[in-house]
């Protein structure tokens, strides 16, 4: 079980959204918008995608990795190491 099973159609509701707003920024390219405002509204996409990634990773945190934690020995080490990665990856994005 996923650690956003719980919030899962508020995730989805976000995702399609986002969608939306990409589909959005392609037709401002087609029709030749202006650069600063199509930038705008990548930099909107890209702040709610980071969004939902927080999100998911505060869930990870507070499910998979409480338990992880709570079991001990090397579950909770690979818990640990994989969130880590996740969360780097996130900092570089």
């Amino acid at each position: 079980m996923s650690g956003y099973v719980g919030n899962k159609d508020d995730h989805l509701k976000r995702m399609r959204r986002i969608e939306g707003q990409v589909r959005g920024i392609a037709k401002m390219v087609e029709n030749d918008k202006y650069c600063i405002d199509v930038l705008t509204q990548v930099s909107a996409v890209t702040r709610a995608l980071e969004a939902v990634a927080l999100g998911l990773l505060k869930e990870h945190l507070t499910y998979c990795v409480t338990q992880a934690v709570a079991e001990g020995g090397a579950v909770a080490e690979e818990k640990i190491t994989e969130t880590s990665a996740a969360i780097a990856r996130l900092v570089k994005s």
